[in-house]
Parts: C-alpha cells; sequence; structure tokens
C-alpha cells in the first residue's frame, strides 16, 4: 500500500473509531468501509460490522477486499452473523464457510434456505482450484423461445437477486441445453419481434466444466474477453457462472500461493496471521528439511575437492561469487518457465523450444558475466589491489570458463525443472528458487573444479 492509501485507511479507521463508527461506517462507500474496517482490530471490525445497519452490513461483506471475513463472522454475534450469511451471495458465502470451524459451520447452516444450503455444499464439495469452487448460482437463465420484451420484464424482475444481470444464457426451450450467451446490450436493442434465440451471433457459447482449473477460467476470460462465462455439466445444462471479479480473486490467491511455494515453503491455507504457530512450522520445516539436506551434498562436493582446495586456497575466495550466480540464473529461468505455464503461454511438448532458448541464452549470460570475472582479476591483480599470484591469468581464466559452465547449467536446470515436476504430477511453483539455487550449488562446485582441474594442472594443481 502506498503512503496516499495508507493515510486514507488510517482517517476512515479513525473516523470509525468513534461512538457513531457504525453509523459513519454505514455513509461510506463500501470499498471505503472495508478499506476502515482492514485497518482495524479484527475484534473491533466485527463490534463495528455488527452494529451497522443490515444492508450496509451485507454490501461490506459482499465486498471481495474484505480481509478475514470468517473471522468477522466468528466474532460477531450469531444472531446478526446468520442472516447476514443468508442473505449474501453465494460465491462470498461459500468463500466464507470455507474458513468457518466445523462447529460453526453447523451452525450457520440453519440460518440458509433449504435451497441455499443444499447449494453450499455442492459448491464446497468441487476442489479449492476448480471452476466449481468459485462458481455461483444466481444466473440469469431464459428459454429462446421468449421474445424480446418478456425478457426485459423478466430482468427487471429479477435483477436485485443475481450476481449479474449483464450477462444472459439462452437455454434451448425444450431440453434446456445452453444454446447462446447474449450480454444485456444484445437484448436492450434487438427488435422487440425477436426471440432471443434468433438474437446474437449463433456462435457456440465459450463454456468450461466444474472441474475445470480456475486457471483456465481466467485464460478463458481474459481472451474472450468476457464478464462471466458459464459453467455446464455433462449434458451441458448451465449450473453456475464465474464472474470476472471471482476471477481475480482467485488469481491473487493462486499468486499468493505460487509466490509461497516459490519462496520455499508450502502454501498457506489460511491467512498469515490467522495460521497457528504448529501450522506455520510444518508448513516451513519440511522445505526446509529438505534444502538442507540438499546442502549436505555441497558439503561433500567440497570434501572430494578437499585437495585441490587445500593445494589452491585462492579457489575458495570465488566460490559464492560463481555459485550466487548459478543460482541467480536458474532462479530467473525457472520464474519465467513458471508464470509462462501458469498463464498457458506454453505447455509441457514445448520442452524442447525451451531448452533450444535457454542454451544459447545461458552461453551468453555466463560469457558475459565471465567477461566481468576475467576482467576484473586482472585488473585487481595489475594494480595491486590483490595479488593472485603467478598464475592469475589462469586463475581468470578458470573463473571465467566456470561462470559460463554454470550459469549455463543453471539457466537449463531452472527452465527445465518445472517441466519435469508437471511431468510427474507436481506444482511447477513448487520448482522454488531456493531448490533451484541448492541444485546448482551442488553441481556448480563440480563444475567449477572440474574445469580448474583441467586449467590449473600442472601449476597450481
Amino acid at each position: 500500500m502506498n503512503l496516499t492509501a495508507g493515510n486514507h485507511a488510517m482517517s476512515l479507521a479513525q473516523a470509525a473509531a468513534s461512538d457513531s463508527a457504525p453509523a459513519r461506517l454505514a455513509r461510506l462507500h463500501p470499498a471505503d468501509a472495508v478499506e476502515a474496517l482492514n485497518a482495524m482490530a479484527p475484534a473491533m471490525a466485527a463490534r463495528n460490522l455488527a452494529a451497522m445497519p443490515f444492508d450496509a452490513a451485507l454490501e461490506v461483506l459482499n465486498q471481495a477486499g474484505l480481509d478475514q471475513p470468517a473471522r468477522l463472522i466468528e466474532a460477531m454475534p450469531e444472531a446478526k452473523a446468520g442472516p447476514l450469511l443468508g442473505a449474501m451471495s453465494t460465491d462470498r458465502r461459500v468463500a466464507i464457510f470455507r474458513h468457518l470451524s466445523p462447529k460453526l459451520h453447523a451452525r450457520m447452516d440453519a440460518f440458509l434456505a433449504p435451497a441455499d444450503a443444499a447449494a453450499l455444499h455442492v459448491l464446497l464439495a468441487w476442489p479449492r482450484d476448480s471452476a466449481g469452487s468459485i462458481m455461483t448460482t444466481e444466473f440469469v437463465s431464459l428459454p429462446g423461445s421468449m421474445n424480446v420484451p418478456d425478457a426485459l420484464a423478466r430482468l427487471r424482475a429479477v435483477g436485485r437477486s443475481m450476481e449479474t444481470i449483464y450477462a444472459i444464457y439462452v437455454t434451448h426451450p425444450v431440453d434446456g441445453r445452453l444454446d447462446r450467451a447474449l450480454s444485456l446490450r444484445d437484448i436492450v436493442v434487438a427488435p422487440e419481434g425477436l426471440r432471443l434465440g434468433e438474437i446474437g451471433s449463433g456462435r457456440p457459447p465459450i463454456v468450461v466444466a466444474p472441474g475445470d482449473d480456475r486457471r483456465e477460467v481466467s485464460r478463458l476470460i481474459s481472451k474472450y474477453d468476457l464478464l462471466a462465462v458459464p459453467v455446464v455439466d455433462e449434458t451441458r445444462k448451465v449450473v453456475g457462472i464465474v464472474t470476472v471479479d471471482d476471477v481475480i480473486d482467485a488469481m491473487v490467491e493462486e499468486d499468493t500461493e505460487d509466490v509461497q511455494k516459490m519462496g520455499g515453503l508450502e502454501a498457506l491455507d489460511k491467512p498469515y496471521m490467522e495460521t497457528s504457530f504448529f501450522d506455520m512450522l510444518r508448513k516451513r520445516a519440511g522445505w526446509l528439511l529438505v534444502l538442507f539436506l540438499s546442502e549436505m551434498l555441497t558439503a561433500s562436493a567440497m570434501q572430494y575437492f578437499q585437495g585441490e582446495l587445500e593445494r589452491a586456497v585462492v579457489l575458495t575466495m570465488f566460490i559464492p561469487l560463481i555459485m550466487s550466480s548459478g543460482g541467480n540464473s536458474g532462479s530467473q529461468a525457472t520464474s519465467l518457465i513458471i508464470r509462462a505455464l501458469a498463464l498457458h503461454e506454453i505447455s509441457l511438448p514445448d520442452w524442447w523450444r525451451i531448452a533450444l532458448r535457454e542454451l544459447p541464452s545461458g552461453l551468453m549470460l555466463g560469457s558475459i558475466l565471465g567477461v566481468v570475472g576475467f576482467v576484473r582479476i586482472l585488473v585487481w591483480q595489475k594494480l595491486g589491489i590483490f595479488d593472485y599470484g603467478e598464475h592469475y591469468m589462469l586463475i581468470a581464466l578458470t573463473v571465467a570458463a566456470a561462470l559460463v559452465g554454470i550459469v549455463t547449467f543453471g539457466s537449463m536446470a531452472g527452465s527445465m525443472l518445472p517441466f519435469v515436476l508437471q511431468k510427474v504430477g507436481f506444482d511447477p511453483a513448487s520448482a522454488s528458487a531456493p531448490f533451484v539455487a541448492t541444485l546448482v550449488d551442488v553441481t556448480g562446485l563440480i563444475i567449477y573444479f572440474s574445469i580448474a582441474l583441467a586449467i590449473l594442472r600442472g601449476t597450481l594443481l
């Protein structure tokens, strides 16, 4: 958050901290009220939200930017929280119920209408990363036999209870299969004598299945510039829709998980402050242990070359420099490939094309660093900053060649590892920067000392 936005949030929170805080919050735009509540301690935010007029509190809870809404619901009196949950939009209700404790989950069910409770349990059954988990069952579906005036009258009647009325799904009048997708504009500008089945291009609408990955939903909405995409079952009947705002929320969550995985830990299931101490240890300890055991291979490699290190101590000065260069190169490559895979810019069969791009890139990047390292050693020697001995030219050549080899290996390893993980069924984001860096450390030492043996044999070695 920038300074201006931060000051704005604090001023809203301070304004809402008076005795008339609920009334002040109710007069704010819902987005500003959310900002003010986010700046408060959770207990205070829950008290203020509970004291707000019902409609104003409902608008706030339906905002995607509200932090930890499940925690606020848990802190509110059930007599106020239950009706609010019952009146919320389906997708926001599902998002909150996913984070409620099982005991409170059961009690809150009693406040839902039977149809809403049934829909809730169906949506909660879908995996968290699926289209079904972020869809809403509140959508406008009209038969293709309906004429334009009747359709507009229907939209006016149901508009307030729907997630959106800007996307209308036209179904076959006999079997209810999805026939076409229209915008509100299509219906408003259409001649009154037309039926809905006669409006539009007639092209098959873009659809997804409930089990499709939500990244695929995001890609389709972005590619076809949609406000919503229908979710259909195996008989091509619409069971829900995913709106663009739901996709944005899901992608923020996905990106957060990817960042956490790339940082070398399991993705957190809850916000940081809601994650218990022992859960945090469990999420972080596993990867730390794996990386620690991997780094032990680095120590083994150094022990293997102990004799060379004792005879040419000067080589040890460049180990951190060379290892970090290879790790940085690998981290760059793996970050680029993971993002490209997530955006469907590339797929598993493209691995060889990526390899053909990364190999010359790694060689060129390594050569650039190698030249800089070579010149640096010569300059330090000539200016008397440090004496590398009589074989300083060979040492400079060793460092330069090692940089070329290790940076090239880092680029190749970092770019190929996500493909390997995807092939065996793991999330490519697990090819975290620490993991790649550890792999390059171990292999880099072998490359470095192998090159040193080849160049310095008969002199320092």
